[in-house]
């Protein structure tokens, strides 16, 4: 009986035979073999071979269009040149014919002159706001009614009540006349609102107040 087992003990650690060839593989597994694979020659058109500061132009990889190529950077023997100006001649009289010439209506009168229609634009997206046309109908007038009615209670006629009464815009009406008592009195309620603010809300305040100043030295 312990014959038995010692025999299947014995047969149990004993190696596997495979038909497969054993091969050694060494992997990517460290941080050098990593860096090594990644570090590539760099290309010639961004190492210039020389010190002046030269243009570098070096498109995508791409299907090849006469198009891509500005020509600044074509000789003036080049066939490219060609093949711009024919497509973009080509490209304009196709506009051109789809748009409907004036000759072309019925009751055109003779002495019209024959000329081709202008090259309609790209497409524009829609404006924001509506289009409007700037008006300068106030006379001395309403200019002094303006500022009569402000100085009299800045609260009831605000800038924005009296714009829309005298059909101008707020900004002229904030140059016609100003208001330093209500300035003064909301400055005095600003100022009584920042004394409550964290230190992280005066923090990031003052950091905006910061980056405009920047932008206005361009930094």
């Amino acid at each position: 009986m312990s014959t038995c087992k010692t025999a299947i003990r014995i047969s149990a650690k004993a190696p596997r035979i495979t038909i497969l060839p054993l091969i050694q593989r060494r992997h990517e597994s460290s941080a050098r073999r990593h860096k090594k694979l990644l570090h590539l020659p760099q290309a010639p058109s961004y190492a210039p071979d020389r010190s002046a500061p030269s243009l570098i132009f070096n498109p995508p990889s791409s299907s090849p269009n006469v198009y891509h190529t500005p020509l600044k950077f074509l000789p003036k023997d080049d066939k490219r040149r060609t093949l711009y100006q024919t497509a973009l001649n080509l490209s304009t009289h196709a506009a051109l014919r789809r748009s409907t010439s004036a000759i072309a209506t019925s009751g055109t009168p003779l002495t019209t002159s024959s000329h081709l229609p202008p090259r309609p634009s790209a497409t524009l997206p829609p404006p924001v706001r509506a289009p409007y046309e700037k008006k300068y109908h106030l006379a001395d007038k309403e200019i002094e009614e303006i500022r009569r009615l402000r100085l009299s209670d800045p609260d009831k006629w605000t800038r924005a009540r009296l714009a829309e009464k005298f059909g101008c815009s707020q900004f002229f009406v904030g140059l016609v006349v100003k208001s330093h008592e209500k300035a003064e009195r909301v400055e005095a309620e600003h100022e009584r609102m920042r004394t409550r603010w964290g230190a992280r809300r005066r923090a990031a305040r003052e950091d905006r107040s910061r980056r405009k100043e920047m932008w206005g030295r361009d930094e």
